[in-house]
């Protein structure tokens, strides 16, 4: 049996003004979170959108475990949680109350939901705020809420659209634990964020997408061992210039040279120093 949980062949999707993808193809492997890295506009959201059945591709095909979804759209849903960026709950309800519905929606039996209910709501750490209504929730809590409604149905795979997209870092962050915790228990992720430093925290893998292609996929971790170890940031007039190195011996060399002319700061490389030497490379 395969253990690639979602393959994405040749996805193509063209709009009347602009080509959107341009023959994306990636696999992401069971119990993986896989995160999508590209600027707005890249083709993150419209690649979430087609694997959720909300979008129809120009050409390409989709599959989970083996099966295309355009051929088993159905069953296909039935694999999937959907975490959009918006919130889109009922702001009147209770948190229960969303739950439960969710739950019908994917016709599931009163007592598979009750259970259901009660294991996420420990998950979430939201079991004393069961009754109270949306609206009366902070924002993380009600992205935490959003992300345990998209796993209501037990979907197998699990696809995050910026999911703390606006919030606090110090909220950030718990959602991170809580995705975190969720990969534990065997669900696999496709994240999509414009925060570098989640990616680099979460994923097991990341792709760089620009302008509707797929440039590169690796772990977070050799992207930043290919670019060096160390980070030197050389602020000029009008832009700062970043030189990178293996060695810190060399970084501290070229440090004391342009600190004799210039404000600088020696770092450790980062991801987001890779997205942006891409980011260099497409101008």
């Amino acid at each position: 049996m395969s253990n690639i949980a979602l393959k994405i062949e040749n996805l193509v999707k063209r709009y009347p003004s602009v080509l959107a993808l341009k023959g994306i193809s990636f696999e992401i492997k069971e119990k993986e979170l896989f995160a999508l890295l590209g600027p707005n506009g890249a083709g993150k959201t419209t690649i979430i959108r087609i694997i959720s059945g909300l979008t129809q591709p120009t050409s390409g095909n989709i599959y989970i475990f083996n099966k295309s979804i355009f051929n088993n759209p159905i069953w296909a849903k039935n694999q999937i949680g959907i975490v959009p960026q918006t919130i889109n709950l009922d702001l009147e309800l209770s948190v229960e109350e969303n739950l439960l519905i969710h739950g019908f929606l994917y016709r599931m039996s009163l007592d598979q939901i009750k259970k259901r209910i009660e294991e996420l709501l420990e998950l979430a750490d939201l079991t004393f705020r069961r009754k109270s209504k949306i609206k009366e929730l902070s924002g993380g809590m009600r992205r935490r809420v959003l992300i345990i409604r998209a796993l209501m149905h037990n979907p197998k795979i699990l696809l995050l659209d910026e999911p703390t997209v606006g919030l606090d870092p110090h909220i950030r962050r718990k959602i991170w634990s809580f995705i975190k915790n969720i990969q534990s228990n065997g669900t696999t992720i496709l994240l999509t964020t414009h925060y570098m430093e989640e990616a680099e925290i979460l994923a097991d893998r990341v792709a760089f997408i620009f302008s509707g292609k797929i440039i590169d996929i690796d772990t977070p971790k050799n992207f930043v061992n290919r670019l060096g170890n160390y980070a030197l940031d050389v602020y000029l007039q009008n832009k700062t210039k970043t030189f990178y190195f293996k060695s810190k011996d060399e970084a501290e060399q070229e440090l004391l040279r342009y600190s004799k002319k210039y404000f600088v700061s020696l770092r450790r490389v980062n991801l987001e120093d890779v997205f942006l030497t891409y980011m260099e490379k497409k101008k």
